[in-house]
């Protein structure tokens, strides 16, 4: 057995836990993430998309600037109990933003995935998510998915011997649908994935990620996970998840859910339960973040900077994938969506000394106010999911 998978899977021994990956949305959420880990003595995922972390060939990341070799220098210099595990969220062919605008071949698209896990790899990523999903003329049928997912695969599992370097891998997309999947498509997948691992003499995966009912718009969790009601043409959570969580462990591997943004305490609280190893939240961090720089702008009388953020933040339309169809968002709501998507710009930047400078005057530590209450958004999860203190 890896280390990495012994690491993770001794945390699930104890007591009934959820195990938690936090999206690198904001440096001061990386930050957030680092300190909690270490303050609690817990181990915390952090998973960077390639949108958010990837190679400079492709100009790197949306956060800082950051290629995987840098990230993981930011991140190691502050975790001082080596507390964090550095885990790829989303990789593959066409998940940077600029292979698909480009519409890569499929050739060159899969050659720039295996370069940017390379990286992953040299950089001491720990767990590497292959999804291959996408292309630029919308999902690829299931085949021609898994014949890439098992290139990939193999590509990673040798660089990561050559290098010396323990890896574990989670397979799988929520696909962004709130629809639940049915359990005879996933295993009919997960025996091809079992028999390719016996063949190629490769460690099986070690999460899964599958469609629980979980899906993010706006600022809210709209699917069906946790829902009081029945939502049309899905099942509900309380019956789904169970059978999910019973047919991945006869295979051996861990339910892993994404899109947990914004459920309500007591939903959370019943992932560990249900037996979900490990869940994702993302965007309600960056939300976060923007809520809390938005409100001191405005205690404090500093419009002029709120509207030139606000501004800035419409302007990125970083904002439109994730409206619903009926929105009722005005501009503000829209910024407040948009908000983490510039805080690398040189735009924010200005804007940012601005604050910085006229707040000190005030006494207003920005920065520390800013990452209090991220970090106060990641403990809730820390609390529910039942990674500090006891049972």
């Amino acid at each position: 057995m890896g280390a990495v998978r012994e690491r993770l899977l001794a945390q699930l021994r104890t007591w009934p836990k959820t195990l938690l990956g936090v999206g690198v949305v904001s440096r001061l959420t990386v930050e957030a993430t680092v300190e909690l880990a270490n303050e609690h003595y817990v181990d915390l995922m952090l998973i960077p998309s390639r949108r958010q972390v990837d190679t400079d060939a492709l100009g790197a990341g949306y956060v800082e600037g950051w290629s995987a070799d840098r990230f993981a220098e930011f991140v190691r210099a502050r975790d001082t109990g080596g507390r964090v595990l550095l885990c790829r969220d989303h990789g593959g062919p066409w998940q940077n933003a600029r292979e698909l605008a480009g519409a890569l071949s499929e050739s060159d698209a899969m050659a720039s995935a295996m370069r940017s896990y390379d990286e992953d790899i040299e950089a001491g990523f720990s767990v590497l998510h292959l999804d291959t999903s996408v292309s630029p003329d919308g999902e690829p049928p299931g085949d021609v998915a898994l014949e890439r997912l098992f290139t990939l695969y193999r590509h990673c599992t040798d660089t990561a011997r050559r290098l010396g370097r323990e890896i574990a891998f989670e397979i799988g997309t929520e696909e962004q649908d709130a629809v639940t999947h049915g359990l005879d498509d996933l295993s009919d997948m997960l025996e091809r994935v079992q028999r390719f691992c016996r063949e190629q003499d490769v460690e099986p995966p070690l999460f899964v990620v599958a469609q629980t009912g979980t899906k993010v718009l706006e600022t809210r969790n709209v699917g069906s996970f946790g829902s009081p009601y029945r939502i049309r043409g899905e099942m509900p959570s309380e019956i789904h998840v169970p059978q999910l969580v019973d047919r991945l462990r006869s295979f051996d591997v861990l339910l892993k859910q994404h899109n947990t943004d914004y459920l309500s305490r007591e939903t959370l609280r019943s992932l560990p339960a249900y037996g979900i190893a490990a869940a994702n939240v993302a965007p309600e961090f960056g939300v976060t973040e923007t809520r809390a720089l938005l409100h001191v702008l405005e205690a404090n009388g500093l419009l002029d900077l709120r509207d030139r953020f606000i501004e800035l933040a419409l302007a990125s339309r970083k904002w439109e994938k994730w409206m619903l169809a009926q929105t009722r968002a005005d501009d503000r709501d829209r910024a407040v969506i948009a908000g983490h998507y510039v805080f690398s710009t040189p735009e924010f930047a200005v804007i940012r000394h601005d604050a910085d400078a006229r707040l000190a005057t005030r006494g207003v530590d920005l920065e520390g106010h800013l990452k209090s209450r991220v970090k106060d958004a990641i403990r809730r999860y820390l609390e529910c999911f039942r990674l500090t203190g006891v049972p």
